[in-house]
């Protein structure tokens, strides 16, 4: 047998053995319910990834939901898309953009409090089944919300219910209370060399 024979079995026997631990794991999860997932981290992505798994939702032919609780009625690349799917999306910009714009905790207190107002209504409607929070890891940074409540009302969604939270500086109460958590690092980012936001790409 040559080399690159041997070579090639050895592959495929390790890839056997790999698929056999593999398909036992798979085999083994069995339970289905609805997700509280935190897309954290000071590296750049956390929306974009939560609005990435609703277009896989909608592929799937769920009615879906978007809560914006920092940035208000921004023209954003993601809402005109996903206006293409019509009612299939609920989208509400809540808030008034971020704290050092406002410079007012009494408004934005005000604007997370209608945020949060709507967030339950949708929660509370079972056409929907996955609904973004986008930027309530912020919310809860700076107090804006009462943590407590939050997470009790997070806590107590229908089971069949996926809630995704975005957000740098994610309480560790909310992660504790996660599914899943993903936390982006920051490796580089092009705004240190001096680069804009882009369409496209920030908005």
């Amino acid at each position: 047998m040559t080399d690159e024979a041997e070579d090639a079995a050895r592959h495929k026997a390790k890839m056997a053995k790999r698929k056999a631990v593999q398909d036992a794991e798979v085999a083994g999860k069995t339970l289905e319910k609805g997700l509280l997932i935190v897309n954290t981290g000071p590296g750049k992505g956390k929306s974009t990834a939560g609005f990435g798994l609703m277009l896989r939702a909608l592929g799937h032919g769920w009615r879906v939901g978007v809560v914006q609780f920092i940035k208000g009625a921004w023209s954003t690349g993601e809402r005109k898309a996903l206006e293409a799917f019509g009612d299939q999306v609920s989208w509400h910009a809540m808030g008034e953009g971020f704290t050092w714009e406002t410079q007012d905790k009494a408004r934005d207190i005000a604007a997370a409090t209608r945020a949060f107002d709507k967030a339950k209504e949708l929660m509370a409607d079972d056409s929907i089944r996955l609904l973004v929070l986008d930027e309530l890891n912020i919310a809860l940074r700076y107090d804006y919300l009462p943590l407590a409540e939050v997470l009790a009302v997070l806590q107590a969604r229908r089971p069949d219910l996926h809630i995704v939270v975005t957000g740098r500086n994610a309480r560790p109460e909310l992660v504790a209370a996660a599914d899943l958590v993903t936390e982006m690092t920051l490796v580089k980012h092009h705004f240190a060399a001096g680069v804009k936001a882009q369409e496209g790409i920030e908005f």
